[in-house]
């Protein structure tokens, strides 16, 4: 089982996804929430930023039976997101991998904008310096020229099923057995992550975020049980396609294939030590 945490409404829209799925424990904490239950968590919320940081909620109660491994959905943006260093150091015995969805940061202004660069820029050190299992960094403009044209009344249910989609079926390879090929496990250091869609005619990457060079990829291939049976030559095409990408000392390729009765799809995981401040500004190890 995992425990699927979501800070602020906008996490909590995206979390409320993996409820369709009975291996996910999912808890929502939000302003929006009528009454505390047993899943559900009301936050208090304040126009002044630093109210927050002053009234970190006690949840230790309310979260006590997560489980060990927990993935915590947070919007950078969010008022609430000024809870998360409190509230992630009153979880900090498990193992937590952060997933930050970063908003169209040119458009923000003001407070939004400021909180947006304190917590992108604390979480990062928090995964580097080993307090967090990892920081996976979502893009909703990534996301959006991906998806294409959206109605703007289905936009956020659009991009919030399309992460949901990708977190969910890389957490199911992550605990099945492939048909052929491993996916390493990243280096120790290497805890900054993002998620690229795939085209599995060419393996083109479809990325989530623009992570500055990446050192690790994991390529999650699932491909369809017609083909896996009667389709010669298709393991030595793949790996052909793998073997064209760059490769270095510090550039590392993993893959593996999964049956699926679906059409083909596909993931791929980039893994880096590097910290993303600004477009202008990058932090080295």
């Amino acid at each position: 089982m995992i425990s699927i945490v979501g800070l602020g409404n906008a996490a909590s829209a995206i979390v409320e996804n993996f409820k369709e799925i009975s291996s996910y424990n999912v808890y929502v904490l939000n302003d929006q929430v009528s009454r505390t239950s047993k899943n559900r968590f009301k936050l208090k919320s304040y126009d002044d930023p630093e109210l927050y940081e002053k009234n970190i909620p006690n949840v230790t109660k309310f979260l006590e039976n997560l489980d060990e491994s927990v993935q915590f959905y947070i919007m950078g943006s969010s008022y609430s997101s000024n809870y998360s260093l409190g509230i992630l150091e009153q979880i900090k015995d498990k193992k937590i991998d952060v997933v930050y969805v970063k908003p169209d940061t040119e458009m923000l202004t003001g407070m939004p904008s400021l909180i947006e660069q304190a917590v992108f820029g604390i979480l990062q050190e928090y995964a580097r310096s080993g307090l967090l299992n990892s920081m996976t960094i979502i893009s909703n403009l990534s996301l959006e020229k991906h998806l294409g044209d959206l109605p703007i009344k289905s936009y956020y249910k659009s991009l919030n099923q399309y992460i949901f989609s990708a977190f969910h079926h890389i957490n199911y390879f992550n605990h099945a057995e492939a048909e052929i090929g491993k996916v390493s496990a990243p280096s120790e250091i290497n805890r900054i992550r993002t998620v690229s869609g795939l085209d599995l005619k060419n393996l083109e990457e479809k990325w989530f975020f623009d992570l500055d060079t990446p050192r690790e990829l994991c390529y999650y291939l699932a491909i369809n049980s017609k083909r896996l049976e009667t389709e010669g030559g298709l393991h030595k095409r793949i790996v052909e396609m793998l073997k064209s990408k760059p490769r270095n000392a510090f550039r590392k390729l993993s893959y593996a294939v999964y049956e699926t009765p679906y059409d083909d799809f596909g993931f791929c995981v980039a893994h880096t030590n590097i910290r993303r401040r600004k477009k202008w500004e990058l932090i080295w190890n």
